[in-house]
């Protein structure tokens, strides 16, 4: 068990925790939540004893260990990949570097004699013999062949490093797991696999994620940091949700009694407790809802960004035909030969092992990239709004955010000041935020106005590349709603599996030797082993 005993952090007159107090306790996995700036991340840094409270103490049980998801890619360069790992338990490393030097003595000693047999014992105690192949083990699974385990990390893209400080986390059966976003640059396959580790744990797990699916499966309870507090929820994030948009609105409802408050309160409980039931999760030893008292549920302080996608006309029959598409790079094919029909109301998920491939295929569609072969045509009818991955040209200005959005109004009512500010201050750019300058906006902020410049268009077709790249949950979760809203055609790709899941009714997978395209649920289309067959074929 780990304890959080009046804990407290400031800086200057802002107040991140105050008089904080919470235990996480073992067999548990917390799921840290809050909107941007909230403090998530520090948090964890106070947890491992990377950053010290203002006031307060954190406490780890006696004799146990906690492993972090280190953050400095750069940490262990001169190291091997398979060693990094196994530095993940530093006891267990340390006996063996102490070990090999004694060994490696030309003079060795009846001391060192002596010395050696302590460690050894210690070693065994700690189960050193099976260091090396749970370190490999735990790469392969993590998506890092063989070949690579004796590299140093400094021959390692920054995407494998990634991987690599995740094996580190999680060798040696540590007490407490600590793991800020553990799911960026995974693909879903390792994803799959990192959830089922974490559901067969039977230690603490406390971890960040942006990723819904992965709280969703994972978490046994939420920790959400509002108002300077955290205050622990028994459930997970969508269970979370739910029930603070249910108390929210029973909070504006000052007219129902108590009586009718507290039955809806249980009914919504009931029919969350017999869905969770049949999920992924509850096949394991994890109970969400066992002790969970009604009163926990409370609302929450959260803004979410008000994203709706409007045509201004509706399309025609004909919405975009592709034909014969190739495009390679440095000698390899991202893509060969697609030829795609896209029909009207299609939501449609394209999917790929190479990111590169998929952001080709959005850039050609948007017009920024030439294809190797073959042509798209799209209808008379069909405007386009598009949101790259890389949004960076678009904010090398210093407009002030309401000049900067200007420049894409339709009308001159959109072009008043009283308009603009209105839509900004809906995706949450409110009195003096307006008046920011374009090129000092953070990652998610500069998401929110590319989205702002898409409603904008009112188009009636929509080009996305990793939308969610960036935003905050209560982004992800309006611009979830609102794809899954628009009454339009929409292409997109995205790494989120709740998104994926929610608003896709077509999956189109680009390999380099075609595609795979398919009309059904994005569930259904991970699960299906003809389709895992045929993709593997199809890239190799």
């Amino acid at each position: 068990m780990i304890s959080v005993n009046n804990l407290s952090l400031q800086f200057g007159k802002r107040v991140l925790f105050d008089e904080v107090n919470v235990k996480f306790v073992n067999g548990n996995c917390y799921g840290v939540i809050g909107a941007n700036g909230a403090g998530k991340s520090t948090f964890l840094k106070i947890l491992t004893g990377d950053q010290d409270p203002t006031t307060g103490r954190v406490e780890l049980e006696p004799g146990k260990r906690l492993a972090v998801l280190k953050q400095n890619h750069f940490e262990f360069d001169e190291f091997q990949v398979l060693q990094t790992v196994i530095m993940g338990h530093k006891r267990l490393f340390e006996i063996m570097t102490e070990k090999d030097a004694l060994y490696a003595k030309p003079d060795f000693s009846d001391e060192d004699g002596m010395r050696t047999a302590e460690l050894e014992g210690e070693f065994a105690d700690l189960e050193g013999w099976n260091a090396e192949t749970d370190a490999a083990s735990l790469l392969s699974n993590l998506g890092i062949e063989e070949s690579k385990h004796y590299l140093l990390m400094k021959d390692l893209s920054s995407d494998l490093k990634v991987r690599v400080l995740l094996a580190q986390a999680l060798f040696g059966n540590p007490d407490v797991l600590v793991l800020d976003e553990p799911t960026n640059d995974l693909d879903l396959k390792t994803i799959g696999w990192l959830e089922d580790f974490l559901l067969d744990f039977k230690n603490t797990v406390i971890v960040v994620s942006h990723d819904r699916h992965f709280l969703d499966t994972v978490c046994t309870h939420i920790c959400d940091i509002d108002y300077s507090k955290i205050n622990v929820f028994t459930g997970n994030y969508t269970f979370w949700y739910q029930s603070s948009q249910l108390a929210s609105r029973q909070r504006a409802d000052k007219n129902k009694k108590a009586e009718e408050k507290k039955k809806e309160l249980m009914d919504f409980i009931s029919r969350f407790s017999a869905n969770a039931s049949k999920s992924k999760q509850a096949t394991s030893r994890r109970k969400m809802l066992d002790n969970l008292n009604i009163e926990e549920i409370q609302p929450s302080s959260r803004k979410y960004p008000g994203i709706t996608f409007h045509q201004e006309r509706d399309a025609g029959n004909q919405i975009l035909s592709i034909e014969n598409l190739s495009k390679s790079k440095d000698g390899g094919a991202l893509f060969n030969g697609l030829s795609i029909t896209i029909n009207k109301g299609d939501k449609i998920a394209f999917i790929s092992r190479n990111s590169v491939a998929l952001t080709s295929f959005f850039e050609i569609l948007a017009g920024n990239m030439q294809p190797d072969t073959g042509s798209f045509t799209y209808g008379t009818t069909i405007t386009t709004a598009y949101l790259p991955n890389d949004n960076h040209a678009y904010f090398a200005d210093k407009l002030p955010l309401i000049d900067w959005l200007r420049q894409y109004a339709q009308t001159d009512e959109e072009r008043e000041e009283v308009y603009l500010r209105t839509f900004l201050g809906r995706m949450l750019f409110t009195g003096e935020e307006a008046l920011k300058t374009a090129n000092v906006l953070s990652g998610g902020e500069k998401v929110r106005c590319m989205l702002s410049k898409m409603m904008l268009a009112k188009a009636n077709l929509l080009l996305l590349d990793e939308p969610t790249n960036h935003l905050d949950l209560e982004s992800i979760t309006a611009l979830n709603n609102g794809m899954a809203e628009f009454q339009g055609t929409l292409l997109f790709t995205s790494h989120d599996h709740e998104l994926v899941s929610t608003v896709a009714n077509r999956i189109i997978e680009l390999t380099p030797n075609g595609i795979i395209d398919k009309m059904m649920p994005y569930d259904d289309f991970l699960a299906d082993a003809k389709i895992l067959q045929q993709a593997q074929e199809m890239y190799a």
